[in-house]
C-alpha cells in the first residue's frame, strides 16, 4: 500500500511523476497487485492508468498529551511476554477481521504476521497487545511510531472480537492503546478507517479524535 503525503506547494505534476513511476516499478516487477492511497481529485486519471476504486479512506488524528486516566477492568499482555504463542495472536488476529466493513481486500495472516515483523522490526512483539476481559479475550491492538518519523503514532491494526463487539469495549481498547502509543513516545496519533466502518469512526470520535482528511483506495493487479 502506497500512501499519498501531502506536502505544501507540491503540484498534481510532481505527484503523477511519482507515481507514474511507481507503476513503471510494479509493471516491471513481478508483484501481484498495487494498492494506493490517494485524493479523489486523481480517481480519473487512476482509471485512466487500469486502476480501479475500493472505497474512500477517513483519517483522523490527535495530540496525544497525558491522557485522563479511567479506571478499567480489563486487562492486557504483550506477545512478548509469553502468555501466547505467535500463531495464537496470528489466529486471533484473523478472527477479529471478521465480518468488518472494511473493503479493501485482506492479505492472508501469514503474510500479514511477516508484514508485522518487517515493519515493526526485531522486538516487534513489543508492539502486539491483546485484551482480556474476566480471562476472555476480547480484542487485540498493535501501536508503533511510523516508520520515517520519529513521534506519530499508529496502529498497525486494531480489532474486536465479533462477539464483544457492540459493547462499548472498543472505545476502551482504543483509550488504552493511546496510552501505550504515548509511552512509546508518540506526541500525535494518526488513524484511518473505510468510510463504512461507522464502528471505528465513532471510537475515533468518543476518543477526542478529528477528522484530517478523506482518500480514496485504488487497486491495479495482474
Amino acid at each position: 500500500m502506497a500512501d499519498q503525503i501531502k506536502i505544501k506547494d507540491k503540484t498534481d505534476a510532481v505527484y503523477k511523476a511519482e507515481f507514474t513511476k511507481l507503476l513503471s516499478e510494479y509493471e516491471q516487477n513481478n508483484i501481484d497487485y498495487l494498492s494506493l492511497l490517494m485524493e479523489e481529485s486523481f480517481e480519473n486519471w487512476l482509471l485512466d492508468n487500469g486502476f480501479r476504486k475500493i472505497s474512500v479512506i477517513h483519517e483522523y488524528i490527535k495530540e496525544l498529551g497525558e491522557e485522563e486516566y479511567h479506571e478499567s477492568n480489563l486487562t492486557f499482555h504483550a506477545l512478548s511476554e509469553g502468555f501466547m504463542t505467535d500463531s495464537e495472536f496470528g489466529r486471533t488476529y484473523e478472527l477479529c477481521r471478521l465480518g468488518t466493513t472494511n473493503k479493501n481486500v485482506p492479505q492472508p495472516i501469514d503474510q500479514v504476521m511477516a508484514s508485522i515483523s518487517n515493519e515493526l522490526g526485531a522486538d516487534w512483539r513489543n508492539n502486539c497487545f491483546y485484551f482480556l476481559k474476566d480471562h476472555e479475550l476480547i480484542g487485540i491492538s498493535i501501536p508503533h511510531i511510523e516508520m520515517g518519523t520519529i513521534d506519530e503514532g499508529r496502529m498497525f491494526y486494531f480489532g474486536i472480537v465479533p462477539k464483544w463487539r457492540g459493547k462499548g469495549l472498543g472505545v476502551e481498547i482504543h483509550k488504552i492503546t493511546l496510552k501505550l502509543m504515548k509511552k512509546m513516545n508518540a506526541n500525535y496519533y494518526v488513524g484511518s478507517t473505510d468510510e463504512s466502518n461507522w464502528h471505528m469512526i465513532r471510537i475515533f470520535e468518543k476518543n477526542g479524535c478529528k477528522l484530517r482528511d478523506k482518500k480514496g483506495i485504488y487497486r491495479i493487479e495482474k
